[in-house]
């Protein structure tokens, strides 16, 4: 069962279909015991083979396995109609995650007019401290915490913009604090930017967070903040209300 999953994990969004070599060489295993595996996994619906190509992709059963997953829980539950009535409001992308070691995980995302996307967020990963989601999420954590989370070396710099030590982190998680909002500007991805807020849980605890995303003209943040801080705040209130949270609700000054 555990070299299955270490099959079925060597196909990435960067490598959706492979060979039955990169698969092998990806999971660590050897040629025919990859290939008997996959065999197996192509029988149960798990994978599947191009006819034409001979490539291997994931197979069309593991939809079946996320929905059911997705459907089960309760963040999701929560934040799923929140957040497709705000893409829709806004035009820009709503996205919610939550935190899985060192890393943001996605587990919904909708797009609005203004920010199109032809593939889902939901599954995918990405790192906490180049956007607004992982400051949220990592807001829950002291400093000490943080950088034992993330170490310096893993501050990696993913644009010019990327914040890189955690001294500039720290200020950037201050002002959350203060503001009840992140914002993140082309730190992971240039022309990119986004609005987002902590959800929180019955207890108090940062669980997830909720961003609206989209290109630099859509966000406009100059023009914008106020207006997409407090939406997002608003709609973050909402999912953490359905999660049992009864604490005192954060706007942004002077709105």
């Amino acid at each position: 069962m555990e070299r299955a999953f270490t099959v079925l994990r060597a196909f990435t969004a960067g490598q959706p279909e492979q060979r039955v070599s990169d698969v092998a060489k990806a999971a660590g295993l050897g040629l025919s015991t990859t290939s008997r595996l996959l065999t197996t996994l192509e029988a149960a619906g798990a994978v599947e083979r191009d006819p034409v190509s001979g490539l291997y992709r994931l197979g069309p059963e593991l939809i079946t396995f996320a929905g059911v997953a997705l459907n089960q829980d309760r963040v999701h539950r929560a934040a799923r109609q929140v957040a497709q009535e705000l893409a829709a409001r806004l035009g820009l992308g709503a996205n919610v995650a939550v935190r899985r070691g060192d890393t943001l995980f996605y587990l919904l995302n909708f797009e609005g007019r203004l920010a199109p996307r032809s593939f889902v967020l939901a599954g995918q990963r990405n790192p906490l401290h180049a956007t607004g989601l992982g400051k949220c999420l990592l807001s829950e954590l002291d400093g000490a915490a943080r950088r034992e989370l993330l170490p310096a070396a893993s501050l990696l710099g993913y644009t010019p913009r990327t914040v890189t030590d955690h001294e500039q982190l720290d200020k950037q998680l201050d002002a959350l604090a203060h503001d009840g909002y992140a914002t993140e500007i082309e730190e992971l991805a240039l022309s990119r930017a986004c609005v987002a807020a902590p959800v929180r849980d019955q207890a108090g605890a940062v669980v997830a967070a909720l961003s609206v995303s989209g290109p630099l003209s859509a966000i406009d943040l100059p023009a914008r903040e106020a207006e997409l801080s407090r939406a997002v705040i608003e709609a973050a209130d909402q999912i953490s209300v359905a999660l049992g949270y009864a604490g005192p609700h954060r706007h942004p000054e002077g709105t």
